[in-house]
């Protein structure tokens, strides 16, 4: 008879002995599991990190005006966009990744990037502040977090522990579940989202003269009257559109009105290509103002600018304009681009000369002109028409009625006006 062998207190084999290994299952779940939780530790440690630095960068720049984080701050706002892609595709590959905890990451980056559109559109100037409620509430959300994986808020290594992980490696009705959602919910929804922002923007910045409608592009025509009997019809214009509506609106000018007519010269050759709106037009199966828009009543009034009354900022933005019409986006053309940087001064010289000098120079041309007809009719870029509708409404001339015009159909051709009344 054999002694009895001693045994361990935690197992039943005897003292001495090795333990039988683990199942290849086991050991692929566990290491599995072990990779997990540091990937995922760095993903929330990433997210806290940017939240911290988004914060201090907007303090300071509206503290004391300095950038001095906004170069780091960029860099970690690009790589937390890229994780929290990754994070929601990870959440559709396999079930262990806690989804409660995780997903509010991507669905934060995702709000804050689509939410900047309105804020652009309505309160531009408190876009900084806006910036730092962001990033306040970027703070909150990732502490939230770290206490929810914790426990508490502390920083121990593995920030989410293997505890907080699920139990199953892959489904098939997890993933099935989130390419559907991503199809047929949150890409259709995105979609519509956009469309709705564009709608505003044109709305918003054209006071109305231009809206996007489900069918197409409209502009509205409104008519200005005094009790002098005066008129003054302002036709929102494009560059390009459909060739019918260019036709129905040469249609409507009053054989005893004055055109005032669009256009600047340039007596001096200063630009080195002429602008022409021709390859647009065509790639987009649309017709140029300059062949299709000829008024056939009505006297024609040249009431622009010259170039030579331009700064030579905006000149030389407008020979690369010109250059990009002339030969398309080639390599050489887009280098250029790339290299061109727009200062907030050369912006506001831009809009000085392109808006606001040319239609000083309409309004004049109009005074001018009121005297020789009660008819005067503006077919001017969508552009003027806000700050040229306050003027003439300062010489006592109020709103009559207004048309609606389709400028760009979508899906087909053909144009038809219709009268709003005001």
């Amino acid at each position: 008879m054999q002694p009895d062998q001693k045994t361990t207190p935690f197992n039943d084999q005897p003292a001495g002995s090795v333990p039988p290994p683990l199942s290849p299952a086991a050991n692929r779940k566990s290491g599995t599991g072990k990779n997990l939780s540091i990937l995922l530790s760095v993903c929330l440690g990433l997210f806290l990190v940017d939240a911290a630095v988004s914060f201090i960068d907007d303090s300071l720049i509206l503290l004391c005006g300095s950038h001095g984080f906004s170069f780091i701050r960029e860099l970690t706002s690009v790589l937390e966009f890229v994780m929290s892609v990754g994070v929601y595709a990870l959440m559709a590959l396999t079930p262990m990744v806690p989804k409660r905890l995780f997903l509010p990451i991507p669905l934060f980056t995702l709000t804050t990037i689509l939410a900047v559109f309105p804020f652009l559109i309505y309160c531009f100037g408190q876009l900084q502040h806006i910036d730092l409620g962001f990033s306040v509430f970027q703070v909150i959300l990732g502490l939230a977090l770290l206490m929810w994986t914790q426990g508490s808020l502390k920083f121990s290594w593995p920030l989410v522990p293997e505890n907080r992980l699920g139990s199953r490696g892959f489904s098939w009705v997890n993933l099935s579940a989130f390419v559907l959602v991503t199809i047929f919910g949150l890409v259709p929804a995105l979609l519509i989202y956009l469309l709705l922002c564009a709608s505003l923007a044109v709305n918003h910045f054209s006071e109305g003269f231009m809206a996007l409608r489900p069918g197409g592009v409209t502009v509205e025509v409104r008519k200005y009257v005094r009790n002098d009997g005066k008129m003054i019809e302002l036709f929102p214009m494009a560059h390009v559109a459909d060739a019918g509506f260019y036709r129905q609106v040469s249609q409507t000018f009053p054989s005893n009105s004055i055109i005032l007519m669009e256009g600047v010269t340039d007596k001096d050759n200063l630009l080195t290509n002429k602008l022409s709106y021709k390859r647009m037009a065509k790639s987009l199966g649309l017709s140029e103002q300059r062949q299709e828009f000829t008024p056939n009543q009505g006297k024609w009034v040249r009431a622009d600018v010259d170039v030579d009354q331009f700064t030579p900022e905006t000149i030389d933005i407008l020979n690369l304009v010109t250059l990009i019409h002339a030969k398309g986006l080639k390599p050489e053309i887009i280098q250029k681009l790339a290299q061109y940087s727009l200062s907030p001064e050369m912006e506001a010289k831009l809009l000085d000369d392109l808006v606001r000098k040319r239609n000083q120079h309409l309004l004049e041309e109009i005074q001018s002109h009121l005297p020789l007809s009660d008819n005067i009719m503006v077919p001017w870029g969508v552009a003027h028409m806000p700050g040229i509708a306050k003027e003439i409404q300062k010489l006592g001339f109020q709103l009559s009625d207004t048309h609606e015009y389709m400028v760009i159909r979508f899906g087909g051709s053909g144009n038809q006006g219709k009268v709003v009344k005001p």
